[in-house]
């Protein structure tokens, strides 16, 4: 995670937390966060992530204190996402989910081509919180490189073969050329594209013309989805919190994915090197919100049922 490790506490937090007392109705629309971090860093011996001289969110992140935060702006429920590379710690966050139904999923962290693969996802799979598997280019992984190893793509065909999901990590033209191969190779494979508004693009106009490409390809499979997450960026000495700022690069992903394949994710804690959790959602809600009501409910519900097949564990997630 070298392109997050780079990432400093600063004005743009300080900005953010002006608007957290700005609750959204929530009785307006639910909210699923596709997108959220758990960990606990006064467990014994630590975690992979973050670090400990990260000090925005290094301190427990727990199920109980997202939901402090995020349930009075209308959030009914969220997936976790893998934050280690511990094959221990999908059933340490499978642990936390069992005791809090806001959390809907996880996706964890399995190696596939590994002799272990295939005995970790059935006995992963039995729990219906288990929504499949992350991978990409973070713990020292590369997925252009990994697909080609022996026993991968077999591994990843029995992920779609059990319907669950694989996210994507760190975007770059690298990465998504190699999603792109995992998904002609396995079409019927779902795929979530994490981070892609914070892409990091290439100056080079070949390679950026055939990044734009390969967005499109991958926009042509109905089982490819993109996650409306890492959208704040730091401009100078702030971050800015308005729409209009991300308006043009959130145009360009809405335009080749379309609303039924984009979903919201807000990527706490992790957002909070930027802005708060209320600034954060009310960037990607009000952007939402321009695109009418329909579509706004896809980006913030419906489309994390087709891309996860999550199942409701409390009340207010059943008539979703």
């Amino acid at each position: 995670m070298n392109r997050r490790e780079a990432l400093k506490f600063g004005v743009g937090a300080a900005l953010g937390c002006a608007m957290d007392g700005l609750a959204m109705n929530r009785d307006s629309m639910p909210i699923i966060d596709s997108h959220i971090h758990l960990f606990d860093t006064s467990r014994p011996g630590g975690v992979p992530w973050p670090e400990k001289t990260d000090v925005a969110i290094y301190k427990p992140a727990l199920p109980d204190r997202y939901a402090r935060i995020a349930e009075p702006l209308g959030v009914v429920g969220a997936i976790a996402i893998e934050a280690s590379p511990l094959k221990s710690d999908n059933d340490w966050v499978l642990r936390q989910a069992a005791d809090h139904p806001i959390l809907v999923g996880f996706i964890g962290d399995l190696i596939p081509g590994t002799p272990s693969f295939p005995r970790d996802l059935d006995r992963l799979r039995q729990n219906p919180i288990f929504l499949g598997i992350r991978y990409g280019n973070l713990w020292n992984r590369d997925l252009l490189t990994d697909l080609k190893k022996p026993g991968f793509l077999e591994d990843v065909r029995r992920l779609a073969a059990e319907g669950l999901t694989m996210d994507s990590a760190n975007p770059d033209p690298a990465l998504i050329r190699a999603i792109l191969e995992v998904s002609q190779s396995v079409p019927e494979l779902r795929i979530v594209i994490d981070h892609l508004p914070n892409a990091t693009l290439p100056n080079d106009a070949g390679v950026l013309k055939e990044y734009r490409a390969n967005l499109q390809k991958l926009a042509q499979n109905s089982a490819i989805y993109m996650k409306l997450s890492e959208i704040p960026e730091r401009h100078g000495s702030r971050v800015p919190a308005d729409v209009g700022f991300y308006q043009h690069k959130l145009d360009v992903l809405w335009d080749i994915f379309g609303e039924d394949h984009i979903l919201y994710g807000s990527d706490w804690p992790n957002s909070d090197h930027l802005l708060s959790y209320a600034a954060t959602l009310r960037i990607a809600r009000g952007y939402a919100e321009e695109k009418g009501k329909a579509a706004t409910e896809k980006v913030f519900w419906k489309n994390s049922i087709a891309a996860y097949r999550w199942r409701p564990r409390r009340a207010d997630q059943r008539n979703l």
